[in-house]
Formats: structure tokens, C-alpha cells, sequence
């Protein structure tokens, strides 16, 4: 039996970062991993879906160049095989500096399913290890539903294998993975179409500003079947039939399915030491990310949490100055920006209106929409959407949204200041950077 101070089951963001920090400080550590090094979003997530969504971006940028004075003697056209190949390339790069981070850390590598063999030791494969503490990092995977034809649905992971772009798509979700999904193959040409339960996508975003994005991608092309669900799907010669639940039948090439992620605890050995889940299926973990098994810890997706790498980073950074730093005060996890990686993007910070006017009694709501200057010299009917709420009695910024092209690096800005403390009246004291789309941010004088 290897004997170690630390393993970790996954090696994704989190576990990986935690895993080189602890050898960093001097422990022995071990990390196992049954697929990729780097974890969902440097292989199936946000890495090579952003690369998707630049390719996505072209078509319009290609049309704005035309006011410009830019002609060509034929139209642009997508090769499939070049972007998946680049793509490719490039993931297959970032996941050899993923190990050769771990190797030059001192982290020892097994690869292979890991599972629990008591509150000290995992097995991988025939080997076992031991160690004082083990990490979960195991992270989650898309769910779906148990309908008629459930084999014919496709995950998210299935769009970096395809070998050609699909016609006809139906995406089957209205979140931000279902939503980057549609946005994306619009932009790179495919017919899609979303079948969502809810009266508009984003549902649990900051609804004004997701009702914006909605009719942006509505007025794209993008066809919205909302309030709906689908009930079954089929295989035909050509393709599949999805079926709503009002009987309304779809034609489409691919169908993918992102409604949903459950935490992969799949044949963990979770049960065997009596680990704490919760009615969702996620592990159950405290303030110090301990499960109840006091030995064993777990981070990131796999314990139900906000889904997105830097929340996972900054547990594992925690977990890293809890255990060598005593007393020192964790960072926070209570103002998270994220951006959902449409066109246009749509960025956040901060509470949604809804949750703004829940938790403070008097809100102002500051907000523009205007035409953006990349766009004033052609017909394009988008307009670039910014909403400020700040608490009246103490003047603090309570949220951030924007909707337009870059608003994700805008919004990052923002959100800096607001982990500062930064009220309204800093904002109106902040010279802006004229033109642009950010300087709108500290000109917003009236609430609406």
C-alpha cells in the first residue's frame, strides 16, 4: 500500500490546483483520474465551447464589415474539419501542460476509476493508496431524462466529436449551457430550435435581462418553443423525430439534451463509508469542506454548488490555507460573476433584481439600452442592454448585467470594483473611456 498525506479523485480545475498547491507546501500526493487531465472545462466545457463560440462570432463580424467599406468576391464559408482540427490541437496541448504542471509539482498520477476503500484509502484499479486526507474532485455530468427514445439524445460533450456541422438541431434546455448550445450552432449555420418549460431561457437569471437575450436570439433565427417539453424521440432514415408533449413533432439531425447535471458519485464507494448526500444527489459538505467522514473532503460541482471552474479553484485554494495557514480567513464565494457565452454575450455579477428586491427594502434600478458604434453603419436590429442595481440606504452596488458583445471582459471590471465595496457615487465619480460601450457604467445618472 502507497502511502500519501493527500489523493485526490478527480483532476479536473479544482482537484488539480489543490493537489499542486499541497505538494507546493511540501506534502506527498497522489492524484487519480479515469479520463482527461484538466477536467470538464479544458476538455468538454468552457475552453473548446469558447473556441466554438469565436467561430460562431465570424458571420456577423463579416456582415458588420461591409458598412465598413469591406467587400469579397464570395461569401465566407465554415470548414468544419479545419476548426475541429485547431480545436483539437489546442485542447490536446492545454491537457499535456495540465500533466506536465502536475509531474513538475511532485504529484504522482494513476490513471484510472478511483473509488473509497475506507475513510484512509482509494482504490485504483488493483492499487490501493492511503492517505491522512482525501479530496473529491470528481465534478458532474449532464442528466437525462428517462423518455421514449432517450438513447438518441446527446449530451454537450457530443458537439466536440461531431464530424461535420448538423443541419437541423434541437436543443433541449433553456439554461446557459443549453443557451451557448443553440447560440453557437446558429452562428456556425445550423437550423436550431430550443424546447424549453419556461416562458423564456435563463430562467434563473436576472429575468429582465434574460427576456433580452431571448428576443435577440428569437430575432436571429433561433426558434423558441417555450413552456414545452419533449415527450419522446425517435429515429428516422434521415435523422430523428422529437415529439413535444402537445404532440408537435420536430425534425432534426442531432437532439441535445442539457436540462440538467447530477455530481458524478457514480461507483465512488460513497455508500460504504456512509458519506452525506443530499436529496439531489450531491455530496454533502461544511464550511470546511469536510463530508462527513471527517478525513474526506469535496469541491467543486460534485457537491452542489455554482457550477463554474474559478468557485472550484477558490475552494481548493481554501482547502489549501485552511490546512497550512490556521486561522486565516477563507475568501469569499458570495459574489460570483459568470457569463454566459451567447451572441450577444450576456455577463453578471451580483444579484439579480428579483433577488435585490427579496433581501433589500428599496432598490434603484438603473439600466440603457443602446445601439452599439460597430453597428451604426449598417441595419442591425441588436442593442447592447446594461442594469445597475444599487441599495438606496447605503448607496453599494447589488448587481451587474450586460448584454452585448464583450460583455463578459466588461464585466469582470465590474465586478473587481464591486469586491472593493464601490457604491453608485464612485461609479459617477469615475472618468469613462470615450467611445465606448463600457464608459456607460459611470454616465447612468437617473434610476428607471
Amino acid at each position: 500500500m502507497q502511502q500519501y498525506d493527500l489523493i485526490v479523485i478527480g483532476a479536473g480545475s479544482g482537484g488539480v490546483r489543490t493537489a499542486r498547491q499541497a505538494a507546493a507546501k511540501g506534502w506527498r500526493v497522489a492524484i487519480a483520474e479515469e479520463r482527461f487531465a484538466g477536467g470538464t472545462c479544458v476538455n468538454v466545457g468552457c475552453v473548446p465551447k469558447k473556441l466554438m463560440s469565436y467561430a460562431a462570432g465570424f458571420p456577423h463580424l463579416f456582415e458588420l464589415s461591409k458598412g465598413f467599406g469591406w467587400s469579397w468576391a464570395q461569401s465566407p464559408s465554415l470548414d468544419w474539419a479545419t476548426l475541429k482540427r485547431n480545436r483539437d490541437e489546442e485542447i490536446a496541448r492545454l491537457q499535456a501542460i495540465y500533466r506536465r504542471l502536475l509531474d513538475n509539482s511532485g504529484v504522482h498520477w494513476f490513471e484510472g476509476h478511483a473509488s473509497l476503500e475506507s475513510a484512509h484509502s482509494v482504490g485504483v484499479g488493483e492499487t490501493i493508496l492511503s492517505a491522512d486526507r482525501i479530496l473529491i474532485a470528481t465534478g458532474s455530468s449532464a442528466w437525462l431524462p428517462d423518455i421514449p427514445g432517450k438513447e438518441h439524445l446527446a449530451i454537450s460533450d457530443v458537439l466536440f466529436e461531431l464530424p461535420s456541422l448538423p443541419k437541423r438541431v434541437v436543443v433541449w434546455g433553456g439554461g446557459y449551457i443549453a443557451t451557448e448550445f443553440a447560440s453557437i450552432l446558429n452562428g456556425l449555420g445550423s437550423d436550431v430550435t430550443i424546447v424549453h418549460r419556461g416562458p423564456h431561457v435563463l430562467n434563473r437569471f436576472d429575468q429582465e435581462s434574460a427576456q433580452h437575450l431571448h428576443d435577440s436570439l428569437k430575432q436571429q433565427g433561433i426558434r423558441m418553443c417555450m413552456e414545452a417539453t419533449i415527450a419522446s424521440v425517435s429515429q428516422l432514415a434521415n435523422g430523428y423525430q422529437v415529439t413535444l408533449g402537445d404532440g408537435e413533432t420536430i425534425a432534426a439531425d442531432i437532439v441535445f439534451c442539457a436540462i440538467g447535471r447530477i455530481a458524478n458519485t457514480h461507483s465512488l464507494g460513497l455508500d460504504k463509508l456512509g458519506i452525506t448526500l443530499d436529496a439531489h444527489g450531491n455530496i454533502v459538505v461544511n464550511q470546511a469542506s469536510q463530508t462527513s467522514v471527517p478525513s474526506i473532503y469535496a469541491l467543486g460541482d460534485v457537491t452542489g454548488g455554482a457550477q463554474l471552474t474559478p468557485v472550484a479553484l477558490r475552494e481548493g485554494m481554501n482547502l489549501i490555507d485552511q490546512w497550512f495557514n490556521d486561522g486565516r480567513k477563507p475568501l469569499p464565494l458570495d459574489l460570483i460573476p459568470n457569463a454566459v457565452f451567447s451572441h450577444p454575450c450576456y455577463a453578471s455579477v451580483g444579484l439579480s433584481e428579483e433577488a435585490a428586491r427579496e433581501q433589500h427594502t428599496e432598490v434603484l434600478v438603473f439600466r440603457s439600452r443602446f445601439e452599439p458604434m460597430d453597428h451604426s453603419l449598417g441595419d442591425f436590429p441588436d442593442k447592447v442592454f446594461i442594469k445597475l442595481l444599487v441599495d438606496a440606504r447605503t448607496d453599494r452596488l447589488l448587481g451587474a448585467h450586460m448584454i452585448g458583445e464583450g460583455a463578459a471582459e466588461v464585466i469582470q471590471g465590474v465586478a473587481m470594483a464591486m469586491a472593493c465595496g464601490a457604491t453608485k457615487s464612485a461609479l459617477d465619480a469615475t472618468l469613462g473611456i470615450h467611445p465606448t460601450v463600457a464608459e456607460e457604467w459611470v454616465t447612468l445618472r437617473e434610476p428607471s
